[in-house]
Formats: structure tokens, sequence, C-alpha cells
């Protein structure tokens, strides 16, 4: 092959195979608990035994099966129904993502740290939009200014209001889950696609629209309780985004140390069998779902009680990502936010190591970039400066051709020793599209960067991400959708949303 490109392994073929081995070994001996009856029953009647007992024990057979029949790829459209990547396959390209649920906004100029607002929401989905190397928007942040029961469906209104990107969604109360899903129907269906279709484990169609699951841009991201717990908020949801066709996120994390085996290979193992078990469950409620699987594996600091992102993290992450493709499975990892206090050396650090390691591994979808204070605060400057990040590690990872036109030795021969290449047939052809610019920083000699009063990179990183929030607008159809979501949301204050905890009974 003429075209050289970096890439980064993990494990080898014997040892994927062995990290395979010890998960089916800890899915069939200790099991996992299974708090809620609906899916005991489902996973009782797979695997024979008693729907009374929370220990549920997985064979090895039951997740070869949900292997076999778990897609092998996702396809992601945007709100207006535009393709806009697949995730697994043959990976071409690591998708990144804004967010995820802070409860804290740092002020762009100044890192003050704020109660996240439903403005904020506004402003950072917008952001999110506007920065060319993001492709979903994840909930950023859970507005504290609104009452706590209509947060996640005012939260999911803005997002949807202002951006067109596909949408990564988390919801705080599983209870207000079915309602969020009832808000995007209205917000994007119109009555002639609201039909169901597909089928599912409960009534033999699928219960909701058939717009969101035939094209979809929302995936709802599910956590199980590590260790080996899956909570009953969590197959709630599952049943009621799997019921209406959507695929899903299903990911787990640990703390090394403390919810996980201190060491790595441990964590590997015990982790990579949550996501089987999950991945069994969910092709158990509805044979084919797609799901995106992956972990977030942390450390856990006995001195402090934080937790932390470190190089065992991009290991594991790298690692988790190397199984999926094993599996033939789509993947969503780490993005390597939360250790920064602001936009400073600790945040630029931990991004160029998590985003340059996923575009050379096989990380498919990197979901929550932005985050500072141990993912409390969503940073907007962060995110901007990761934004330049991505960019830099994509062109990295695209790497460079040897074919003959490329390296041109006729040209090299023509220029010959002492000779200059800037105005060079292949200079003239290719400096467009091998030029690299910022935005952001320019190029300073020493006199420029003096002459200029010795600028902080951080200060201009600064006063472009207040540029960018002050020129933003939204989509041509925010003040609709507001209109439309406000309705519902006045409906839901007096109207008790059907928990899918109720369906359990």
């Amino acid at each position: 092959m003429s075209h050289v490109r970096p890439n980064i392994t993990v494990l080898n073929e014997e040892q994927t195979a062995r990290v395979h081995a010890y998960s089916l070994e800890i899915l069939a001996t200790t099991g996992v608990r299974v708090d809620s009856a609906r899916a005991r029953r489902v996973l009782a009647q797979a695997t024979g035994s008693s729907a009374a007992d929370e220990r549920v024990r997985i064979p090895p057979d039951l997740v070869a099966w949900a292997l076999e029949v778990a897609p092998a790829t996702v396809d992601i459209y945007d709100r207006l129904g535009n393709s806009a990547f697949t995730l697994g396959g043959r990976k071409a390209e690591t998708y990144f993502g804004v967010g995820v649920t802070n409860l804290y906004y740092q002020e762009p100029q100044t890192d003050r740290v704020t109660p996240f607002t439903r403005e904020h929401m506004a402003l950072s989905t917008r952001l999110g939009h506007a920065l060319s190397s993001f492709d979903v928007i994840s909930t950023i942040g859970i507005p504290q200014d609104v009452p706590p029961k209509l947060s996640d469906l005012v939260a999911t209104l803005e997002m949807v209001a202002n951006t067109t990107r596909p949408l990564v969604l988390l919801i705080s109360d599983e209870t207000m889950f079915p309602a969020v899903l009832d808000l995007l129907e209205i917000l994007v269906l119109s009555p002639s696609t609201s039909s169901g279709r597909g089928s599912s484990a409960s009534s033999g169609e699928a219960s909701g629209p058939g717009g969101l699951a035939s094209r979809p841009f929302v995936v709802p991201y599910f956590n199980p309780i590590t260790p080996l717990v899956i909570n009953a908020g969590t197959s709630d949801k599952m049943f009621a985004a799997i019921e209406r066709g959507l695929p899903i996120i299903y990911s787990n994390y640990g703390m090394a140390g403390a919810t996980t085996p201190i060491t790595p290979g441990g964590t590997l193992a015990l982790l990579n069998a949550e996501l089987l078990a999950g991945l069994a469950l969910g092709q158990l409620i509805r044979e084919g779902t797609p799901m995106i699987l992956g972990n977030l594996p942390a450390t856990f600091d006995m001195k402090t009680m934080v937790s932390y992102y470190g190089p065992e993290t991009m290991l594991l992450n790298l690692a988790c990502a190397e199984m999926m493709a094993y599996y033939g499975l789509p993947h969503a990892g780490t993005s390597g936010s939360g250790s920064g206090w602001g936009p400073d050396v600790l945040a630029a650090g931990m991004l160029w190591f998590n985003h340059l390691t996923s575009c050379i591994g096989k990380v498919g979808l990197a979901p929550f970039v932005g985050n500072n204070l141990d993912s409390m605060a969503f940073s907007p400057t962060t995110a901007v400066y990761a934004d330049e990040v991505i960019r830099h590690a994509r062109r990295f990872a695209r790497g460079f051709s040897l074919d003959p036109a490329a390296v041109a030795t006729d040209e090299i021969d023509l220029v010959g020793p002492g000779g200059s290449f800037l105005t060079a047939d292949l200079t003239l052809r290719h400096y467009r599209a091998t030029y690299l610019d910022s935005p952001i920083f320019p190029r300073f000699s020493l006199d420029a960067w003096q002459a200029r009063g010795s600028s902080a990179a951080v200060d201009l990183l600064r006063q472009h991400t207040a540029r960018l929030l002050a020129e933003m607008r939204p989509p041509d159809d925010h003040d609709e959708l507001i209109d439309r979501g406000e309705a519902f949301i006045r409906g839901a204050l007096t109207t008790a949303p059907r928990s899918a905890a109720s369906d359990c009974a």
C-alpha cells in the first residue's frame, strides 16, 4: 500500500480471546444483579432460571447468540433526516460529541463557576453546532433554574431547537424518559410519519414513531451500576427506547480500586462482562436492536476521594474499542474530559492524550468533551480548544501518501541541489490542502509576539470563544420548535408522566 496511516494496538489476538473468556467466566459464575422484575423475566425465559432470583447468571451460549444477532453498524442521522455518520464496520474515523450532564457552567472569560441554566444549555448547544470538529451534541448540562421534574424536558427541548446535529440523550430522572421521547416525537415528526414501524418484545410493533427509528438522530445513553448491577432505572429506559426502535448506547463507568479491580486487566474483564450482559438483555428485549457499547474506566484516588483519568484509562479505552471490533459491534468510549480546572494545561494534556490515541486506535465515538472539575462544569472555552485538538488529531490519523505522484522524484530532480520548492508545481497544487491554519492562534515570530504585548495563548482562546458565542445563531426553525415544546411542557405540569417502571408491575 502506498498510503501511510499511523495506528495503535493494545491487545493481540490471543489477549483479546483471553479477555472474552474471562468475561464469560464472570457472567456464568458470578453473574449480574438485575433489579427490575421485568428484566429478570426476560432473562429468565432465555436462561431457564427463576425470575425471582435477583442474581442472574448468563451462559456463554446466550452471549454468543446476542453477538450474532446484534447489528455490526449503526447509521446516525441529523434532525433533518440527512445521513451524519455510521458507527461500526470498517472504522474510518472517530466521532466526537460535546457534553455531558454538567451541574455547573464555567464562564468563558473568567472560569467562574455558576449553576447550569436553561440559557447555558441553549448557548452551549449552539456552540457545539458551530464547532466543525464535533459530530454530535450530548446532553450538556442539567438546568438548575427550572422545576426539577421538568429539567430533562427543558434540556431536550433546548438541544433540539438549537442544533440539527445528532443528539446523545442522557436523562437524569428515569420516570421522565417516556415523556422526553413523546416530546421528541411532537417536535420532529409530522402526522404523516407518526405511525409505528418494526417490532418490539411487548406489542409486536414499535410503540412509538417510525420516523425516530427509521432515521435516528437521537441515541439514548444508558449506564448500569458497576460492579455487575443492571439497575431498574437503566433497564426501564432500555425497554422504553428499544420498544420505539431506537439505537442505544450502553456504557459503564468504573473506578479502579473502588468499583472495579485495581489492576487494568481485572477492570477490563469486569467492564467487558457488564457490556456483554447489557447486550444480551437488549437483544432479548428486541432482537436486532442497534447497540453501541463502551466504557469509561477511571481510577479512584483514595487520598482525595476523587476519580481521575490517567494513562491506564487511555489503554483501557483502546482495549475496549478493540474488544468491540473483535465482536463486530459499534463502540463509544472516553473523551478525555474532566481533569482540568478550566481551559488549562491539565485539560489540554488529557484532551490531546485522548483525542490522538482515539483517532489512531479503534475508538468509534467519544461523546463527552468540554467538561472540567471532575466533569461537573462545562467550559465553552475548553470545548473550543478541543475542537482545535480534534482537527489536528484527525489530520495526524489520515497519514500521508507514498505513491509516485506524491513523492514526485521528477520534481526533486528538476529543482536539484540548492534549489527551492516555493514555486514548484507540486507546491502550487497542494499548498491549500497542506496548509494548516488556526482561527485562534496566529504564528507569531518573537518580534511579532512582543509587538502584540506578549499575548498569552489562553487569552486569544478566550477572545475567540467570546466572539463565537456572540455571533452564533440558532437554526431557522428554533422559535417554532420552542413554541411547540413549551406547549407540551405546560401539559406535563398538569399531567403525571407515564413511568417506565409502571410497566414492570
